[in-house]
């Protein structure tokens, strides 16, 4: 509740006793409060998972399980492993610190990370890629890295109407009526 404390030379303020949190997990309502529908005991497959060094993944805490927790400022970064252990893998994560970046290793249980799907795009394109050259080269193509590369998008072609059998309709707001 709030303490009533008086100034000589004010009137009369209303202060309160309670100081800034400084805790651990300050601000984390949310972050680390569990999805709707997805509390309860953790899915099996959290813990069969399997990480080596040098898998990428993502860190994500996990508020079921306190133990092995990472840090808020850790909360949502990409990194990658560097260490495993029993129930907890190290991982290498880029942290902002003012104008430069830092690389930094935290020890996280394997609860609050899962693989990354970063690269995953990346990986199945590279993949197509080598097989195309494949054929390629069976069939006696040469040069065709050009074709291999992402293009832009490239803008709509251009396309008439025909309005012998499509009659434009006109669009126009309904009156205003209050139900009562």
């Amino acid at each position: 509740p709030l303490a009533l404390k008086t100034y000589p030379f004010l009137p009369s303020i209303k202060t309160s006793n309670m100081t800034n949190t400084k805790g651990v997990r300050r601000g984390t309502r949310y972050m680390f409060a569990r999805d709707f529908r997805k509390r309860g005991p953790l899915a099996l497959k959290t813990y069969i998972t399997a990480y080596k060094v040098g898998d990428i993944v993502d860190v994500k805490g996990n508020g079921a399980v306190q133990k092995g927790m990472p840090y808020k400022a850790y909360h949502g970064k990409t990194g990658r492993v560097y260490n495993v252990t029993k129930r907890a893998v190290g991982v290498v994560v880029n942290k902002r610190i003012k104008n430069r970046y830092i690389a930094k290793k935290i020890n996280v249980r394997v609860e609050h990370i899962k693989h990354s799907n970063s690269r995953k795009e990346f990986l199945e394109r590279a993949a197509e890629n080598d097989r195309r050259k494949v054929e390629a080269t069976k069939a006696g193509v040469r040069g065709i890295t050009e074709e291999l590369k992402r293009k832009p998008k490239a803008p709509k072609e251009a396309e008439f109407v025909n309005f012998s059998n499509n009659e434009p309709i006109v669009v126009h707001p309904l009156k205003f009526e209050f139900l009562a």
